[in-house]
């Protein structure tokens, strides 16, 4: 009988240990503040490829969500709309150095760009960054130290303040510093400034990412709300990252890479264009050319030097966005 019991117990093991053996299937994804619809469409496309897999969804300004990562969220990977946070996460050893490299487009699925949504009929005329410094305007964006959205939009405002004004420093920062002076409320992400704006009817103009405009407007309806396109804006990549340092921990490195991957193949492209987003995929973007005006984009190395400079020159303590945000 003792023998039996040996035997039965070792054969228990065989069987069981290879279900215990298997690959995860489960991952966190931390996200910027409004793509939580996107990511939803995203996640229920790849699962259909996958059955079984779980992905969790975790979202904020991406600078909380790269602290947060930091402070214990144990994310598998990073899907952020500003190259900065992970570059942070990067250099606190949470993400490979080489990780723009480890995906097409330096690891930007999709693309965006800071964009204006009035109230119906536009009753402020507002067309272009110009008009956000005039006394009856209040636009609404979140707060720029908490959100990768609102930095874009600073950015933004920024580059065409050094075409308007053609570099005078002077005027490009009493302009920033009258539109901050024109936000009624500092949010702390981008759906809460949509909250604001669309809920709470507060300000006149939101400025957020072309994508979240289109959404707004699908979820509201256009006899609320309408799309300005503004003459010139600054490209806004979406960089995706596996973290490493989770990954290896939680075994999901392959699991991530597999799930990031599917953000460039034909389906992934799609979706993220159904949501508003500009896509890389030639045959895909083709398919959507009619529902996304023309406009003339600049990037932040032709405008700032690129994004370390950035970091350094505006976004560190003490920089130019701190001078000119001041204690608000």
């Amino acid at each position: 009988m003792k023998r039996l019991l040996i035997l039965g117990a070792t054969l228990v093991a065989h069987f069981v240990t290879p279900a215990l053996a298997q690959e995860p299937t489960k991952l966190l994804n931390a996200s910027y503040d409004v793509s939580r619809e996107l990511f939803v469409a995203e996640n229920e496309a790849f699962i259909k490829q996958h059955p079984g897999v779980t992905i969790d969804q975790s979202h904020a300004g991406t600078s909380k969500q790269a602290r947060s990562i930091l402070e214990g969220l144990e994310a598998d990977v990073v899907t952020f709309n500003q190259t900065t946070d992970i570059e942070f996460l990067a250099k606190n050893g949470f993400v490979s150095k080489d990780w723009a490299k480890a995906f097409p487009n330096n690891a930007s699925p999709f693309y965006s760009f800071p964009s204006f949504l009035v109230r119906k009929g536009n009753p402020k005329n507002i067309k272009d960054w110009s008009d956000l410094a005039r006394d009856d305007v209040h636009a609404v964006f979140p707060n720029p130290k908490t959100s990768g959205n609102a930095r874009y939009t600073y950015l933004a405002a920024h580059a065409w303040a050094k075409e308007a004004y053609e570099g005078d420093e002077a005027k490009i920062e009493a302009y920033i510093t009258k539109i901050f002076d024109n936000v009624p409320v500092f949010d702390t992400g981008g759906r809460a400034s949509t909250t604001t704006f669309v809920e709470r009817e507060t300000g006149d103009v939101l400025i957020t990412f072309e994508a979240e405009t289109r959404s707004i407007a699908k979820q509201y309806g256009a006899d609320k709300v309408e799309a300005v396109i503004p003459s010139v804006s600054l490209l806004a990549e979406f960089p995706v990252a596996v973290v490493d340092k989770v990954a290896e921990k939680h075994g999901t490195q392959a699991l991530a890479k597999t799930y990031l991957d599917f953000l460039y193949t034909e389906e992934g492209q799609r979706i993220a264009a159904e949501f508003g987003h500009r896509v890389r995929n030639e045959k895909v973007a083709g398919e959507f050319k009619a529902q996304f005006p023309d406009i003339r984009l600049v990037n932040v190395d032709d405008v700032f030097g690129g994004w370390s400079k950035i970091q350094a020159e505006h976004f560190a303590s003490g920089g130019v966005l701190d001078k000119l945000y001041g204690s608000r």
